[in-house]
């Protein structure tokens, strides 16, 4: 897999797991707080964020630990 760089590229795949409903008011505000993050984080870095989705350790959530059994 290659890094990631365009925002809406890294939105769209850290979303897919989730499956919203595309179009729906929550869809998009959760798409607008994470691009208003992303490019935010980009100015403060002033360089532009690749990701590479691929590196990156799995992370197992475990939900009965958190009460959601």
């Amino acid at each position: 897999m290659e890094p990631l760089t365009r925002t809406e590229a890294i939105i769209d795949f850290c979303l897919a797991p989730l499956a919203l409903d595309t179009g729906t008011e929550a869809e998009r505000e959760v798409r607008r707080r994470m691009t208003h993050v992303l490019r935010t984080y980009q100015a403060k870095t002033a360089t532009p964020v690749a990701v590479d989705f691929s590196s990156m350790p799995s992370q197992v959530i475990n939900e009965a630990a958190h009460g959601y059994e």
